[in-house]
């Protein structure tokens, strides 16, 4: 009659002992992997600049209503020499006081090389857009100073890629401020020289 030693469960344990101990260490090294890749290529932001802003119309009606027609030229830069940057979507709208006053337009989907440039130059439109109180007075004020505050905002996601690899999707948010100047009933803008503020 064979003897029962007992060990037979001990030996298990060891085996998942030693494959948990080789999984965990095969994640190390791919992580460690990933790390070090991501120090050396470290991709940047990309760089906005509001480059020019024509205002077609800024009309403020009763009761507190704006309509505003603009042609505004966003341009971006790549700053990586490793990296590139697909933007799968990018909407472009403008604010006044940080109230939004046009309807978000779409910019086309495109790809941006090593230390490429890409250049947009879309139409904003707000049809009779309802504003606080507060702003109307603001616009008010605006006008008898003969200058208000006004920014255009990028909005949307995008993908690093490193040779064949791709990431994953990131939210990129970018904000140009800008002076709406007024004279008389023309409107023009003066913006400042700086970059946009780009959050990634």
């Amino acid at each position: 009659m064979a003897k029962d030693c007992g060990n037979h469960g001990d030996g298990k344990e060891k085996l998942y002992r030693k494959l948990f101990a080789a999984l965990l260490a095969f994640v190390i090294v791919v992580l460690f992997v990933i790390l070090v890749i991501w120090l050396v290529l470290r991709p940047t932001k990309p760089s906005f600049v509001l480059q020019d802003a024509d205002i077609m119309e800024f009309n403020l009606t009763a009761p507190n209503l704006l309509t505003s027609r603009m042609q505004v030229t966003v341009a971006s830069h790549n700053p990586n020499g490793r990296v590139g940057i697909y933007y799968d979507r990018l909407d472009v709208y403008a604010t006044y006081m940080g109230q939004q006053i046009t309807l978000r337009t779409v910019l086309p989907s495109t790809y941006e090389g090593h230390h490429d440039v890409n250049v947009w130059s879309p139409f904003l439109l707000g049809p009779s857009v309802p504003v606080a109180p507060y702003l109307a007075a603001s616009l008010d004020h605006a006008h008898a100073y003969g200058v208000g505050p006004f920014s255009i905002h990028v909005d949307g996601r995008l993908r690093w890629k490193v040779g064949r690899w791709t990431s994953g999707h990131y939210h990129i948010h970018v904000e140009c401020d800008a002076y709406l100047s007024f004279s008389g009933r023309s409107t023009h803008t003066v913006f400042p020289t700086s970059q946009c503020y780009t959050d990634v």
